[in-house]
């Protein structure tokens, strides 16, 4: 009998769309940084799968997001997150795009209403409490009625003050955490250089950050944060002009672009110096905020479902320019990604000249159905990364026409071999992108990996840039990282733009590259996915490439962020006889391939034996400090309960399911202060 015969047609369609929904949903999240449901729309749509495959247990799958997201939600708990309801609800609000969506809100407000206006900053939304001074909660805004508690990493960003004097004895401010364009453009260049995906726009980059599990790499990344409402008992003033000027005082992070507007023609006048101006900020924004500035008012005028009445969003239209794409070329990464770029007629866009954009992958190209020839709109994401957005069908006229009519340009596809050596492209299942697997043959791939090879994170060798690389490539000196060792004066100085001087500075930087530690040499292998950060936390773990080497995929995946996909990238790596070969001569070379710390790193037996859970959010170290303290005392870290745990290091905020566990096995919970105690 067929399967799904034993159902009725609407539920086995339902499971289906289901479980595929929420893998999406997953990979946006977890992956992409790029939410598309609420936690209650996940949270409700599990539940519902959960019902359903209960009730007709002849669709079990173990690849169904019942089966293994568990797992996920249960990583992300053990992040310490708290789960809080809002005091207040946090809403959105309503969004207008035109002075005369403005004029019909202001008709409906009482009449000589002062208005104040203020940027509305692209970041992720954040409600901070604090009881007596102190800063104790920082809440996400969740679905509106509850937030995950981020507490550890909003006490990274410096502008957010942890303790403040005679401020109300409770106070909720509330504002924006933002990851400034500097910022941004850094940490995509470094996704890039491992090929990791982008993040879109620094507000995705915020949210990714915030809710990543070590301290340590958020407050690396720098994020920063403005605040704009005040909520509490007790508080100053009446109006919010006033309230936030205070709170400007009393030492929160408050714009100086605010003001108090009496008409509309104000409010334009306002409007009109930030669509400029904006582009002079170092953080991103999308538009104005109007607020009523009397607090009776705002309180009279209420609420709806969503937003508030008081309050209204003027979103600043994206500057887009019609422009001809002229031709699609493709570039192929050190870790073999072929990723196509779209050659455009030059256009003015945000004050300066676009010619160039980058097309992602394939599947973007198919899904704007894009041919050489078209007419296409072009935009700055974020007022910086220039992106296609639409094809104009208006003079485009082959949109007309059976699609494989070429009146504009050749239907597209994309290459099925590399532009550079002629290898067979492959595409991985799950990927979107087309990639070359001829890593030992192919030119940009050679030459990325010497490039990311040398780099400052890496081996930092001073000379030898990527001019001096291609250099060094096309005279044959150069076809592997090892290579670099074998280069000797007179080859160097016998090439064009170079000489003794500079041959000697090369060989000096090489030479002191051979003291660079064995978390930054892990790094400078270019192991797909393997960047800074994983590269010390592995490195932190095996402390040999020896021992890296023979490592599992289960020992592997133990270590906080290294999932699958890394850890088979890491196997993959040293099942290649070339990488090994190069990985040896490295070695005799006099590169560091071990951790060198002098002599035994733990500092005492208090610990030995005993298996640790941590859990919850800590006031005097980092959980990753108290890894490393557990490890430097003979100590093991654990990540569940189990009844061969010794005790679990408790902080605040402790998984409840940890807890529950603990207690039903009877298994010890110590504060933070008892640790410490324990280690003196």
């Amino acid at each position: 009998m067929d399967l799904f015969s034993q159902i009725e047609a609407p539920e086995r369609e339902e499971i289906i769309a289901l479980r595929k929904e929420l893998e999406d949903a997953n990979y946006r999240y977890y992956v992409l940084n790029m939410p598309t449901l609420s936690d209650r729309e996940f949270d409700e749509k599990m539940r519902r799968l959960q019902d359903l495959e209960a009730q007709y247990p002849d669709m079990a799958d173990k690849n169904s997001p019942t089966q293994h997201v568990g797992s996920d939600l249960a990583k992300k708990s053990d992040k310490g997150f708290e789960q809080v309801v809002h005091r207040y609800p946090m809403l959105s609000l309503a969004n207008s795009y035109s002075l005369d969506e403005i004029q019909d809100w202001l008709r409906k407000l009482p009449t000589d209403v002062e208005i104040v206006c203020e940027l509305k900053y692209d970041g992720l939304s954040i409600s901070l409490w604090y009881e007596n001074g102190y800063l104790t909660k920082a809440v996400t805004r969740g679905d509106g009625q509850k937030g995950d508690n981020v507490i550890d990493n909003i006490k990274t960003i410096d502008a957010i003050p942890r303790y403040l004097n005679d401020i109300p004895s409770n106070l909720e401010m509330r504002g924006e955490v933002l990851l400034p364009w500097e910022n941004f453009e850094r940490l995509n260049r470094e996704r890039e250089e491992q090929e990791e995906p982008l993040f879109a726009n620094p507000r995705n980059a915020a949210s990714g950050t915030l809710k990543l599990l070590d301290p340590k790499e958020v407050k690396r990344r720098g994020l920063t944060c403005f605040l704009y409402y005040m909520l509490g008992e007790n508080l100053p003033a009446d109006n919010h002009f006033d309230r936030m000027q205070t709170a400007k005082k009393w030492g929160f992070p408050v714009s100086d672009a605010i003001k108090v507007c009496h008409s509309l023609d104000e409010v334009n006048d306002f409007i009109r110096y930030w669509d400029t101006e904006r582009r002079n900020l170092p953080v991103a924004t999308d538009g104005i905020v109007l607020k009523v500035n009397n607090l009776k008012q705002q309180q009279a005028l209420g609420f709806t479902a969503k937003t508030p009445r008081w309050a209204i969003a003027y979103k600043f239209p994206a500057e887009r320019q019609l422009t001809k794409l002229r031709r699609i070329t493709y570039q192929v990464g050190r870790t073999g990604v072929v990723t196509p770029v779209a050659n455009l007629d030059p256009i003015q866009l945000s004050g300066t000249v676009v010619q160039r954009a980058t097309l992602h992958n394939e599947d973007f190209i198919r899904s704007l159905g894009l041919r050489e020839g078209d007419m296409v709109w072009v935009e700055k994401g974020g007022e910086i990364i220039p992106k296609i957005v639409a094809v104009e069908p208006s003079v485009s006229p082959r949109r007309y026409r059976d699609v494989t009519e070429t009146l504009n340009g050749a239907e597209f596809a994309f290459p099925t071999t590399c532009p550079e050596c002629g290898t067979p492209l492959v595409r991985m299942e799950g990927e979107s992108a087309w990639r070359c697997p001829n890593e030992s043959g192919c030119a940009p791939q050679q030459i990325g990996r010497i490039v990311h090879f040398v780099s400052r994170k890496a081996m930092n060798i001073d000379g030898l840039g990527e001019e001096t690389i291609d250099l060094f490539y096309r005279e044959g000196l150069l076809r592997n990282i090892a290579d670099i060792y074998d280069l000797r004066k007179e080859d160097i100085a016998r090439l064009e733009g170079l000489g003794e001087k500079s041959a000697d500075n090369i060989l000096a930087g090489i030479e002191a590259s051979k003291q660079v530690p064995w978390s930054r040499v892990l790094f400078a292998l270019g192991i797909r996915m393997v960047g800074e950060t994983t590269a010390k936390k592995i490195a932190r773990r095996f402390t040999s490439v020896d021992t890296l080497q023979w490592a599992s995929k289960e020992e592997l995946t133990a270590i906080d962020d290294v999932g699958d996909q890394i850890a088979e990238n890491i196997i993959a790596y040293f099942l290649d006889i070339k990488n090994l070969e190069i990985v040896n001569r490295l070695r005799q070379a006099g590169v560091t391939m071990e951790d060198l710390s002098t002599g035994d790193t733990r500092l005492s037996d208090a610990l030995e034996g005993k298996s640790i859970v941590i859990s919850g959010t800590f006031a005097h170290h980092s959980r990753d400090e108290y890894k490393d303290m557990i490890e430097a005392h003979g100590g093991k870290n654990v990540g569940s309960v189990s009844k061969k745990t010794s005790f679990i290091l408790a902080g605040e905020n402790m998984g409840p399911e940890k807890r529950k566990k603990a207690e039903s096995l009877g298994v010890p919970m110590i504060s933070e202060d008892e640790f410490l105690a324990m280690l003196q």
